[in-house]
């Protein structure tokens, strides 16, 4: 059995004939293989990079379009939260002056009799205040025409002054908040008599009677 020699290290195999700078750039060149390797690795880890980076965009597209959604959810549930606080407000509101109406009217007609007088018209004209601030507005005129949306005709009558259905009397005043009428105006409404011609139309035929103007 041969042993090493101590002291000697292993060279790489130098051709016969080559000089001794030969054999030096031969151990401290790289092998043409392990060069090659090299680029390769590296095309690998970038290419491994690139595909993470993609997935990472993928995932934050998706996390952005998934709040962009909670958001737009978020805010229509607060609009609509509003509008529904808005409404009941406005029902509780009209409940309330709804039931109110009955000593209104009973404060009307004490005011058309004389009796509205002393602490009672102190009370009557703040109840009356309070419920203008909450809203309640009184409707209904004599002499304006006749509306089935906001009247309600109890009484009916022909009479030859008027031209259209109107309202004559007003047997209780109306009540809305708002554009939302709570009450109707109940009214006594006439009409033309029938057959009558309107008076806008005997004029004209009047003067074609007499023959018209005369010519001088």
């Amino acid at each position: 059995m041969s042993e090493e020699t101590p002291g000697f290290e292993e060279k790489p195999d130098v051709p016969s004939g080559a000089t001794p700078d030969d054999a030096a750039e031969a151990a401290e060149s790289p092998s043409e293989e392990e060069g090659k390797a090299a680029p390769a690795g590296d095309a690998a880890q970038s290419a491994g990079l690139t595909a993470q980076l993609d997935q990472v965009r993928t995932a934050l597209g998706e996390r952005t379009a998934d709040l962009q959604r909670l958001q737009a959810e978020y805010q229509n549930y607060r609009r609509r939260v509003d509008r529904d606080r808005i409404t009941v407000k406005e029902i509780a509101v009209a409940n309330l002056l709804t039931e109110l109406l009955p000593v209104l009217d009973d404060v009307g007609r004490a005011r058309e009799h004389g009796e509205l007088v002393g602490g009672f018209k102190s009370v009557a004209e703040s109840l009356e205040t309070v419920a203008a601030k909450m809203g309640l507005q009184q409707f209904g005129k004599e002499g304006e025409p006749f509306d089935p949306t906001i009247h309600e005709a109890l009484m009916h009558a022909y009479a030859p002054d008027v031209t259209e259905t109107t309202c004559v009397a007003i047997l209780q005043p109306g009540y809305r908040i708002g554009e939302r009428t709570i009450r109707p105006a109940r009214v006594a409404v006439a009409e033309p008599q029938p057959g009558a011609a309107p008076a806008a139309k005997e004029e004209p035929q009047a003067d074609e009677e007499s023959g018209g103007p005369e010519q001088g």
